[in-house]
């Protein structure tokens, strides 16, 4: 296995990290242990997990996720993992969290609350990649960089990332840490796959010229690059299914951003194009995910432990020039499909 390193830090991971955002609704305690541990023996060694999870998010249910993890973590040597979590992004922003009652920020305040929360729930007294979930539109990114500073010299840090962020706000925020000759965010956690090649656009520029490592999540399109929701009719159970369901406007948003037309259709040549090389449609998603030199780690997610197979088998998998030509013709055929 080829490990990479996070930005210009000392994190030197597996290609794939293991997402953690289903556990404690759509995966059992029981299941998610099994599912960590077989990451585990297959040599991820890369966590990451958030504040707010599990999904769809719901205040009685934040943090749970950060507990599942916790209790496992205790089961293996805590050098042997390294460890992502996130402060929830503020609410001023396109999501009011259902955290600190909706009041989140991300100022000196709601960082140092959050991430003292984070660690007992973990069940660690250290967190090596601590990342802002989506920026705050209000409180100045001076105040929030010095804070998560405060963090990294206390050594309850080691790292900082970011997510959900622009190319102007990764830059500002990145010429804002030189400035105050503080810690930056060494990462970035955007969307980016097959479906969602924007990344490309501009903030690939970003991440190469100044040494930041994007963390991609959602490689597999939250399940619509395995071709499952290109059938007659949706999946049972599946979590766009249910999103679909759900009252939250905001939530259904999220499931036809994810599952329309154009997606389905560049899905269908996805699905083609895997099965000529003999191989899954999912396996084919995460291992263009994983592709780039930008790149550090790729975030894959399972609900149950068969699903993870199949992301297992993209580990040491590179694809041929002639295979990027292809993908790249059908990028260009069907434009952001995602929106």
């Amino acid at each position: 296995m080829k490990h990479r390193y996070i930005g210009k830090t000392g994190l030197r991971v597996s290609p794939i990290c293991m997402g953690t955002m289903t556990f404690g609704t759509f995966t059992s305690k029981e299941e998610a242990f099994k599912i960590l541990d077989k990451a585990y023996d297959s040599g991820i060694n890369f966590y990451d997990t958030a504040e707010l999870y599990p999904v769809p998010p719901r205040a009685d249910l934040a943090g749970d996720t950060e507990v599942i993890v916790g209790e496992w973590l205790k089961t293996k040597p805590r050098d042997s993992v390294i460890l992502a979590t996130k402060v929830a992004g503020a609410a001023s922003g396109w999501f009011v969290p259902p955290i600190r009652h909706g009041l989140t920020a991300i100022d000196s305040f709601h960082i140092k609350r959050a991430v003292e929360q984070s660690l007992q729930r973990l069940q660690t007294d250290y967190i090596d990649l601590y990342q802002m979930h989506w920026p705050d539109t209000v409180v100045p990114i001076e105040e929030s960089l010095k804070a998560f500073d405060e963090l990294v010299r206390e050594g309850k840090v080691r790292y900082l990332g970011t997510s959900n962020d622009t190319a102007y706000g990764l830059t500002k925020a990145n010429e804002t840490s030189k400035r105050l000759s503080i810690s930056r965010f060494e990462s970035i956690q955007n969307n980016f796959s097959l479906n969602n090649p924007r990344f490309l656009d501009e903030l690939k520029t970003v991440c190469q010229k100044e040494q930041i490592s994007l963390l991609p999540y959602s490689p597999i399109g939250g399940g619509m690059l395995s071709g499952k929701y290109n059938g007659k009719f949706y999946p049972e159970g599946a979590r766009f299914t249910s999103y679909m369901k759900n009252k939250n406007p905001r939530v259904q948003a999220m499931a036809t951003r994810f599952v329309n037309e154009k997606t389905k259709t560049t899905t269908e040549q996805y699905v083609q194009l895997a099965q000529e090389l003999s191989i899954s449609p999912v396996t084919l998603a995460v291992a263009y995910s994983k592709q780039f030199d930008f790149i550090a780690s790729t975030i894959i997610g399972a609900r149950v432990l068969e699903q993870l197979d199949e992301s297992l088998a993209a580990m040491d998998l590179d694809l041929s020039p002639e295979v990027l030509a292809k993908i790249e013709e059908i990028q260009k055929n069907t434009m952001y499909p995602m929106g």
